[in-house]
């Protein structure tokens, strides 16, 4: 597998792939990944091999705890097999729960819904491929309703509602995310880019862009479950892939981009893991429970 370079003072420093050391850290205590393209594998899977890590984990007292774009309800499903205990990062960090109740939560104003619907209304008006889904704390909304769309969105929310008007969804709304069948950052993040003067807008994937909360990422809830744990950064290990993951990757000094990352998140990670669809979390984790006498 590849190996990591050791960190120096500055976390934006870009890691190698030459053979070193593995961070030693003030003791282990939290281990917190991204889903898709880090911890899952190619076919979008959880890799068998991280239940006995979860349990080796556990016997040794470290916390391990998904962090995802995805809502709540999908990730306490594939994760069920954890139980009462599963410490959850949902919706990018607009909601984190533990053992199913609530620990935090950021949602959005109104009016933000309406206007970031109303742009991608005309952005498919204007013959673009996109959808969009208002993301609340009972359940994820769409009014478009083809298969081509729901097979892409279905696999996030697996509580999904459709409705015939998104404006008149009664819910606490977290977050709404925009698909785009030809790519997120051509069209559709520059068409949501005046959002960012306000709140957070994030490119989440190769095609999602999210929007949330001023100040809500998945940094702010690390931050958030640090506390609840009593868990320092010099404790926390981070694997992560994509530019929604960049805050979370800071909140750790033993920051991991896969491979196959995007660019800015493996100069700003401090370390590298193989990736995703070489169980890069699964390897990196086992070295790391050794070196760690775990």
């Amino acid at each position: 597998m590849t190996s990591p370079t050791q960190p120096t003072d500055q976390p934006t420093d870009q890691p190698t792939d030459q053979p070193t050391d593995l961070p030693t850290l003030d003791g282990l205590r939290l281990v917190v990944a991204d889903m898709d393209g880090t911890l899952l594998d190619e076919r979008g899977d959880v890799p068998v091999g991280l239940w006995p890590l979860v349990e080796r984990m556990r016997a040794a007292g470290v916390v391990f705890a998904p962090a995802s774009g995805r809502q709540h309800a999908t990730l306490a499903h594939m994760f069920a097999d954890l139980g009462d205990d599963l410490l959850v990062i949902a919706e990018n960090g607009s909601y984190v729960a533990r053992g199913g109740v609530e620990v935090s939560s950021v949602t959005l104003e109104r009016s933000l819904v309406v206007d970031a619907v109303g742009v991608v209304r005309q952005l498919a008006a204007d013959g673009n491929d996109v959808g969009v889904v208002v993301c609340g704390k009972h359940a994820a909304y769409v009014e478009r309703v083809d298969e081509g769309f729901l097979r892409h969105v279905a696999p996030y929310y697996l509580s999904l509602e459709q409705v015939d008007d998104l404006l008149a969804v009664d819910d606490d709304v977290l977050k709404v995310a925009v698909f785009d069948v030809n790519g997120a950052e051509p069209v559709t993040a520059a068409a949501l880019a005046p959002f960012r003067e306000t709140h957070q807008v994030v490119v989440s994937g190769p095609f999602w862009v999210d929007i949330m909360k001023a100040g809500v990422n998945k940094g702010v809830a690390l931050r958030s479950l640090q506390a609840e744990l009593g868990v320092t950064r010099a404790q926390t290990v981070v694997f992560g892939d994509y530019l929604n993951d960049l805050e979370m990757l800071d909140e750790a000094d033993a920051s991991f981009a896969m491979a196959n990352a995007h660019p800015e998140v493996l100069e700003r990670a401090r370390y590298r893991a193989p990736s995703n669809a070489e169980n890069g979390v699964i390897t990196t984790l086992t070295r790391l429970l050794d070196h760690h006498g775990a």
